[in-house]
């Protein structure tokens, strides 16, 4: 059987925007002297893994499941419990459950996801969903000690609703995403300020922004597409 390179599928604009991405997390992880290859792997995973996701494909969840282990351990190192057990006990799960999702509902057949609208019942139970799991995650981090303690649960709770958007196959996914990065950007620029080895991490989730928020008008574009 004949395996067909997923990059082949890219545009011209996604392929340009995740060789910046590639090129920038690099130059950035060259020029800090950082020499643990943990986090630039991590990085460039993710931002592979949101170009897929941005074209509604299904390996773009099993890249993020990777790249939630390896980030996961990142953030161990430096004390972000909160990240640790965000991406390894709700964003890595939360991918495999998106994975089953998306294979059960291709557009077509085509590799891409159909994409869904929320049903009331839906926004109810993640909007309560979401206080519950931002209420427990503070005491829990905050019982770890857990560095930037405020920044930490808020990173929890818009990483919970974009996991919830995902699997539920809705463009505002991407929303969601897009405002967890930024949450990271400024969690990783407070490691920065204490070593510069980290600068690659603050690179990566502006990278993540920019990826997430192409993600938003390919999955809208989509939906207009698949409705007509």
């Amino acid at each position: 059987m004949k395996i067909k390179n997923p990059f082949s599928s890219l545009t011209k604009f996604e392929l340009a925007l995740w060789l910046t991405s590639v090129i920038s997390i690099t130059v950035s992880f060259l020029m800090s002297g950082n020499k643990d290859w943990l986090t630039v792997t991590s990085s460039l995973i993710g931002v592979t893994a949101l170009i897929f996701i941005a074209k509604g494909y299904v390996i773009g969840q099993i890249l993020l499941i990777v790249f939630s282990v390896f980030y996961g351990t990142v953030s161990f190192f430096f004390s972000y419990y909160g990240e640790m057990i965000t991406y390894l006990g709700m964003s890595a799960p939360a991918a495999v459950a998106a994975v089953v999702s998306w294979m059960k509902h291709p557009y077509k057949d085509t590799k891409e996801v159909e994409i869904s609208r929320l049903t009331k019942k839906q926004l109810i139970i993640g909007i309560l969903s979401t206080v519950s799991v931002t209420a427990v995650f503070y005491f829990i981090l905050g019982a770890l000690n857990n560095a930037s303690l405020a920044v930490s649960t808020l990173s929890v709770t818009t990483s919970f609703i974009a996991s919830y958007l995902t699997y539920y196959r809705s463009p505002y996914y991407a929303i969601g995403y897009a405002t967890n990065d930024l949450v990271l950007i400024v969690l990783w620029i407070i490691a920065t300020i204490e070593s510069i080895s980290y600068l690659p991490m603050v690179i990566c989730f502006i990278m993540f922004f920019a990826n997430d928020i192409y993600g938003f008008v390919s999955w809208k574009r989509m939906q207009k597409r698949q409705s007509e």
